[in-house]
């Protein structure tokens, strides 16, 4: 699932004509990014909600064919916050643990290792497995604390939350469909029963939360095109 739904009033006025996930660097949308990431990684369905211009991504993105995978959408008349969002797509989901990724962030994680260790998500052990990265600048405090594979809302080196992470289903039992519902509050509650994993990330992580962010972030994506190019010289050509 692409968590997609939000209103990015920190991106504004970039927002008001056009949904973040639709905000380009290096020469495509964010949210293509993810989508084509996922697919290589095995995933070929693919649930993304919306609400703030929700029109617009399902007329961009359409059925999912044009990237080899099928997507189907969850609207929410208003947003209903990232528990809550995921909670009303809980039947597009189904039973198992699945895979969910902030729309308004960039990863270069192998998603298809984490997919891999979401395998400890299960309803008799493990209800979430979340992807941990060093803190940026502008979240120096962090998140949660990781410590041999578990996390836990105590203690200090701290490190961030990135925006993916493994869940099962019961996770959000206790939440009504069409509710808002914050996810922290399941994550504490869910650490403090022990049934929290996680891992760290150190490559490339970017929260594209300002318009800053998503300059760096299309520098970021066009240097490694060009890094990319030159080292697909032809042999015997000089690169520059």
């Amino acid at each position: 699932m692409i968590l997609a739904a939000g209103r990015g009033e920190r991106m504004r006025p970039l927002t008001d004509t056009c949904p973040k996930p639709l905000l380009e660097a290096g020469g495509k949308p964010l949210i293509v990014w993810h989508i084509e990431r996922l697919r290589d990684a095995g995933f070929d369905a693919i649930v993304i909600n919306h609400a703030h211009l929700g029109a617009m991504i399902e007329a961009a993105l359409g059925d999912g064919r044009q990237f080899g995978v099928q997507i189907r959408y969850s609207a929410e008349r208003e947003a209903l916050e990232t528990a809550g969002g995921i909670r009303q797509a809980l039947p597009l989901l189904g039973d198992a643990p699945f895979l969910v990724a902030n729309g308004d962030i960039f990863c270069d994680i192998d998603l298809a290792a984490l997919r891999s260790a979401g395998e400890s998500v299960a309803p008799a052990g493990d209800l979430a497995l979340l992807a941990m990265v060093p803190n940026p600048p502008h979240h120096p405090a962090g998140d949660f604390r990781l410590d041999a594979g578990r996390l836990t809302r105590v203690g200090e080196l701290r490190l961030t939350f990135s925006g993916l992470g493994v869940y099962h289903p019961s996770l959000f039992a206790g939440i009504a469909p069409g509710a808002k519902a914050p996810l922290a509050p399941l994550l504490r509650d869910a650490m403090d029963a022990g049934k929290v994993g996680g891992l760290l990330h150190a490559g490339y992580w970017l929260d594209v939360g300002t318009p800053a962010r998503l300059a760096e972030l299309d520098q970021h994506l066009r240097s490694a095109a060009e890094r990319a190019d030159h080292a697909r010289v032809e042999p015997g050509k000089q690169q520059p």
